[in-house]
C-alpha cells in the first residue's frame, strides 16, 4: 500500500525528489545562461578592442605612406571625414577630436598645411570662424589608400539584413554615447573620478 501510494505521488507531481531535481536544473540552466552572456559579452568587448586598435593601425600605416607623424595623419583622417560627413571642422572641434590643446593642434595644422594637406577658410558669415578642408591633392592619395577598406568593410556588412545593421547602429550609438558621458564626468580630469 505504501508503495501504491508513492508511485500516485510521484504521478500527480508531488513527488519531493522530482521537484528539487526540476529546481536544481532551472537553477543550473539559469545560471549557464548567465555565464553564456557574460562569456559573449567579454568577446564582444574584445572584438570591438581588436577592431579599434586595428583602425587605429590603419591610421598608424596612412601617417607612414605620407611621411607624416602618425598624430598629423589621426588629424587629416579627422578633417577627411568630417568633410565627408558634410560637417567641416574647426580647429577648436579638431583639437576636441584628436585630444590635443589648441596651442598644440595650432602647431599640427601649421604642418599639415605646410605639408600641402590642409587649407583653412573663412566659409562663416562671422569672418573669424575658420574651417578646415582636405587640399584637392590629398583626397585622391587618401581615396586610393582607404578604398580597399572601404569596398571590405562594405562587403562584410553586405551579409547582414538592414533591420540588423539597424541593430548594430543602435548598439554602436548607445556604446558611444556612454563612452563619451563616461570621458565627460567620471574621466573628465584624466583618470576616475574617486
Amino acid at each position: 500500500m505504501a508503495d501504491a501510494d508513492a508511485a500516485a505521488d510521484q504521478n500527480s507531481g508531488g513527488g519531493g525528489d522530482d521537484d528539487e531535481t526540476r529546481v536544481d536544473h532551472e537553477t543550473r540552466v539559469d545560471h549557464e545562461t548567465r555565464v553564456d552572456h557574460a562569456t559573449r559579452v567579454d568577446h564582444l568587448m574584445d572584438g570591438l578592442r581588436a577592431f579599434g586598435a586595428n583602425y587605429t593601425e590603419f591610421t598608424r600605416r596612412f601617417a607612414t605612406w605620407l611621411g607624416l607623424h602618425s598624430t598629423d595623419a589621426a588629424a587629416l583622417v579627422e578633417i577627411l571625414y568630417a568633410e565627408d560627413q558634410g560637417t567641416p571642422l574647426s580647429p577648436a572641434r579638431l583639437s576636441e577630436r584628436v585630444s590635443l590643446s589648441s596651442g598644440a593642434t595650432a602647431i599640427l595644422l601649421k604642418r599639415l598645411e605646410q605639408a600641402g594637406h590642409i587649407v583653412r577658410t573663412r566659409e562663416s558669415t562671422d569672418r573669424r570662424v575658420v574651417t578646415l578642408r582636405s587640399s584637392p591633392d590629398i583626397r585622391p592619395r587618401a581615396e586610393a589608400f582607404f578604398g580597399p577598406y572601404a569596398e571590405r568593410m562594405a562587403e562584410a556588412m553586405s551579409a547582414y539584413s538592414p533591420q540588423e545593421i539597424q541593430r548594430f547602429e543602435d548598439f554602436i550609438g548607445r556604446l558611444r554615447s556612454t563612452m563619451d558621458a563616461l570621458l565627460a564626468d567620471e574621466y573628465r580630469d584624466g583618470g576616475p573620478r574617486a
